[in-house]
């Protein structure tokens, strides 16, 4: 019965873990995209951003995490043999890349709130894409295990994953080129004194 507990929490951390990891970085290309914003909208966004990066960092992203980590040791405890199954190391070898990417983003989260981060909005949405592959990954392991599909409906999947990113980016792009069109537009019509 431990195993079913451990394993409705360890699902439960993933959730709430991946929802802050989502999120955080699109705080982050916001708090980017704030520096373009005349005073004092500028420093009244920038303010509010880091407060709601530390609040999710801290309150949901991070414990997600732990709960996540220690549920995955309850299992880990309940049932050994599965340390011996390759699919095993290489799931915790992209949990580690994800433990990684989690710091990586709480260092990221300390640059932006010192003005000590150089990132564009558009370098971040690219970031923010790393959690989705690495989930998607972690969650076909888990499931297929050691009989992951290789035919063609998982290049398929692969090529949709791909496309999704580069749709995104191609959007974020498409955003900023009409932004820039209606400040120049707008400067335009402007009177001149």
């Amino acid at each position: 019965m431990a195993y079913f507990w451990f394993k409705a929490f360890h699902f439960i951390g993933v959730v709430v873990w991946f929802a802050g990891l989502f999120y955080l970085v699109r705080l982050f290309v916001y708090h980017a995209e704030a520096s373009q914003e005349p005073e004092p909208a500028q420093t009244i966004l920038k303010n509010q951003y880091e407060i709601m990066e530390k609040r999710l960092y801290h309150i949901i992203t991070t414990p997600g995490m732990v709960v996540t980590v220690a549920m995955a040791i309850g299992l880990l405890v309940t049932e050994p043999e599965v340390l011996k199954q390759g699919w095993l190391h290489i799931k915790l070898a992209f949990v580690a890349l994800l433990l990684v990417y989690h710091f990586y983003c709480g260092r990221i989260m300390g640059q932006l709130a010192a003005n000590q981060c150089s990132w564009t909005g558009q370098q971040f949405r690219a970031l923010n894409e790393a959690p989705t592959v690495l989930l998607m990954v972690i969650v076909l392991l888990a499931v297929f295990k050691n009989s992951l599909p290789t035919d063609i409906t998982s290049w398929l999947i692969l090529a949709m994953i791909i496309a999704m990113a580069a749709s995104i980016q191609l959007y974020a792009k498409k955003r900023k080129r009409d932004k820039e069109k209606s400040l120049a537009t707008t400067s335009q019509a402007e009177p001149q004194l």
